[in-house]
């Protein structure tokens, strides 16, 4: 069994007792760790202790997390090995044991054999060139990677790694949990409740749905345990103690780490404005608990919809998460090039500071492609933000990426002033605070917009004089 310690809950008050009120009628204890809940299904025979499984959603994080190591070796065979590959012997790269972070797994297999290929959004990429459909943005970017020197194009300034890993967590992760787990299989004639996922399995059809829909998140089973520094933590590896839940010594990779958004969640509530992993997390729980409750017959149509109310609130959470992520990387890359224009002016060497702005600028894109996957239609939203955000970066010489050529060359065009694009990044934090109404805000540079565009139009007055 998993939930071996006794622990103390830190989600809102109106969580427990919503919960309470679900499983009041239930011989269900509740816990505060998704992991051991009962099998519900009068008639299963079979030799499982608990109806909870994921392991396939786990496998896809070490995956990503995998891949991320790989596309900086610039070997297109292993890209697309760990991205639409089925060798359950594929080694898991990342996470790795690091000192008394012992890692339990060491390949995908002993999670689950998958691949990232058939869960990728099949839809169109309007914020990316070519006018391409996921998996083939992913494949053309795993060509241009494996052409740059580690993973990085100084020249249009891509670091490949960071825009296929963010891009890969929405069109993935995001993508499946929010559009697929927690959006139609809730619908009264998809996996029902009141049968088995699939024949001779342990749990019923919400209860696998919703699972499923969880381990997308990437969030430790014992979430509720802990403070979000700790979950940060456990996704840096400064702490196998507080990972390390059932005391074996290892970190179990399925229900002990943390991956993805959970991880970003985590960073952001860390600093005390937000509780989005908690938020999260808690509303996981209580579905889970309400679908205990149910004990193995269909939903009703008021229970349905009370699902279907803890999933609003898990996307709701979840949407903010990547919004913070993208207002974060607007302002990093805004600070970027507040860094290269005075190294510029006093003559040094911009090769560092590029680096950094490439990073960022492909953190900032992949979030903000990863944004526009989750089913929503977000209309004007992505329109400003796809527009605001380019292709590119802005380079220099005032060019920036506008397209691709027959040959899958990237064209450049003339774009924005320097001055122009930074004014672009603040707007761009603007946006996420108007349209998602993001707290955390870090790197948050807004109160100088006002200012910046004022100096520009100083500065065109004095040109044109």
């Amino acid at each position: 069994m998993f939930n071996q310690r006794l622990t103390t809950k830190v989600v809102p008050l109106a969580v427990v007792f919503a919960s309470a009120v679900l499983i009041s009628s239930s011989s269900f204890a509740r816990s505060n760790v998704y992991a051991d809940f009962p099998i519900t299904l009068s008639d299963y025979s079979g030799s499982a202790t608990t109806s909870v499984s994921y392991k396939g959603q786990m496998a896809r994080h070490a995956l990503e997390s995998s891949l991320k190591k790989l596309i900086s070796k610039g070997d297109i065979a292993a890209m697309q090995s760990y991205y639409s590959g089925d060798d359950a012997n594929r080694a898991i790269i990342a996470p790795a044991t690091k000192g008394d972070f012992v890692i339990k797994q060491s390949t995908i297999g002993e999670l689950s054999n998958k691949n990232l290929s058939g869960k990728t959004y099949k839809g169109l990429i309007p914020g990316w060139v070519g006018n391409m459909t996921g998996p083939e943005v992913v494949a053309f970017m795993f060509e241009k990677a494996a052409d740059a020197d580690g993973g990085y194009d100084p020249a249009h300034a891509f670091d490949y790694t960071q825009l296929v890993s963010k891009f890969l967590m929405g069109a993935v992760m995001y993508n499946q949990a929010v559009d697929n787990y927690l959006d139609e299989k809730l619908e009264a004639d998809t996996k029902p409740n009141n049968k088995p996922y699939k024949d001779g399995a342990a749990y019923t059809g919400k209860e696998h749905v919703w699972d499923e829909a969880f381990g997308y998140f990437g969030a430790p089973a014992h979430t509720l345990t802990m403070s979000a520094q700790d979950v940060y933590n456990i996704a840096k590896q400064k702490d196998a103690a507080i990972a390390d839940y059932n005391y074996d010594g290892k970190v179990d990779l399925y229900n002990e780490m943390a991956f993805g958004h959970a991880y970003y969640a985590s960073s952001f509530d860390k600093g005390g404005k937000t509780t989005y992993l908690h938020d999260i997390v808690g509303a996981y729980m209580d579905g889970r608990d309400l679908l205990v409750a149910v004990n193995g017959r269909a939903l009703s149509g008021s229970e349905r919809d009370q699902l279907k109310g803890y999933a609003q609130t898990i996307k709701t959470n979840w949407e903010k998460v990547i919004a913070e992520a993208v207002f974060k990387y607007a302002g990093e890359t805004y600070e970027d090039m507040v860094k290269i224009e005075a190294i510029l002016e006093s003559g040094g060497d911009v090769a560092k500071a590029w680096r950094n702005y490439a990073k960022h600028w492909g953190e900032l894109k992949g979030f903000a492609l990863a944004l526009q996957v989750g089913g929503k239609d977000m209309g004007a939203t992505s329109v400003k933000l796809n527009r605001l955000i380019g292709y590119s970066p802005l380079l220099l010489g005032n060019t920036q990426v506008t397209g691709i050529d027959s040959n899958g060359e990237y064209v450049q065009s003339d774009a924005e002033t320097w001055g122009g694009y930074m004014v672009h990044m603040l707007k761009v934090q603007n946006l996420m605070v108007d349209e998602f109404g993001v707290v955390a805000k870090s790197h948050d540079q807004t109160a100088g917009l006002s200012e910046l565009v004022k100096s520009l139009g100083a500065k065109s007055s004095a040109e044109n004089d």
